[in-house]
């Protein structure tokens, strides 16, 4: 089974709950109430995409965190990228060097290949596309077939 990682899935609900705030920041604290995820894993969280420039964080008394830019240019695969690193089928697609078979693996370019068209889906959904419903009609999942598969 291909499965996001845990802190990838935290990531993106948290991200979700900053751009569909109206106040312009939220607390940790508000965030892990209404997402109903621990706050220190949203602490660790936030702490990982303020790394990743995908968060701002705000000091003082109105303090906070807010998106660092608008929700319609953050991607799907910035926000894995900020948490988990890499992105990789497996672990010949996203680096070299990390498989003892990889010099005689018969698979490895056609894994890559698909690992790039899963990176392109991934990386033209927007945080904000994934704040509200996603249309059928939408051209990422029109040019990949999957009006089909539901």
């Amino acid at each position: 089974m291909l499965k996001l990682s845990k802190l990838a899935d935290y990531g993106l609900i948290v991200m979700s709950c900053l751009a569909q705030d109206t106040s312009g920041h939220a607390s940790a604290r508000g965030i892990s109430a209404q997402v109903k995820v621990a706050l220190p894993t949203v602490s660790k969280v936030l702490k990982l995409l303020v790394g990743g420039g995908l968060v701002e964080s705000l000091r003082g008394v109105k303090g906070g965190y807010r998106l660092a830019r608008s929700a319609s240019e953050i991607t799907v695969v910035d926000i894995i990228l900020a948490l988990d690193g890499p992105i990789g089928l497996t672990e010949c697609s996203a680096m070299n060097g990390h498989c003892s078979h990889e010099p005689l693996c018969a698979l490895r370019s056609n894994w890559q290949l698909v690992n790039r068209a899963v990176l392109g889906v991934l990386n033209k959904i927007t945080l904000a596309e994934m704040c509200r419903p996603l249309p059928m009609q939408h051209p990422v999942l029109k040019n990949i077939g999957v009006e089909a598969l539901v």
